[in-house]
């Protein structure tokens, strides 16, 4: 999800849950994603983890951001779209994971915990470094539309 405010494009990132990224901050943000099923579209997946992982449905015209590669070797498949949420109002899906290790004891865990929405400087800063070249191609699609000016 992006919008525009002041000629100034914005994205919106989410933070990761659990104990691991509890505390981190720089490289812990993300565009909402999740795993495709085995007989789904990458583009009704990308539809359906975006309203698990927020709460919100998404709607409009969708652009293609194409795929960047993580270090790890996941590809993410992107589409963005124009809108507006309250961040604060997220709700996202759980998992169940044994916590602290080695105790026995299951908690449950929002697969995200927080969501923000971004100016490109700022998100430059907090996300994940492979999903930044997404929001690079946002970036220049919007400069393209006329939606921003070209940053200097």
């Amino acid at each position: 999800m992006y919008r525009v405010r002041n000629h100034r494009l914005e994205v919106l990132l989410v933070h990761l849950g659990g104990p691991f990224w509890a505390k981190k901050e720089a490289g812990a943000w993300f565009i909402p994603k999740g795993e495709v099923a085995p007989s789904e579209d990458e583009f009704a997946a990308a539809k359906r983890e975006f309203q698990e992982e927020t709460g919100f449905e998404p709607h409009g015209n969708f652009i293609s951001l194409g795929s960047v590669k993580h270090k790890g070797g996941k590809t993410v498949h992107a589409w963005a779209f124009e809108g507006d949420c309250d961040p604060s109002s997220i709700r996202s899906n759980t998992f169940s994971m044994e916590w602290p290790p080695r105790s026995g004891n299951k908690q449950d865990f929002p697969e995200i915990d927080r969501a923000q929405f971004f100016s490109i400087e700022e998100a430059r800063a907090k996300s994940h470094a492979a999903e930044f070249e997404l929001i690079d191609r946002l970036e220049r699609i919007c400069i393209e539309q006329g939606l921003i000016p070209r940053r200097r």
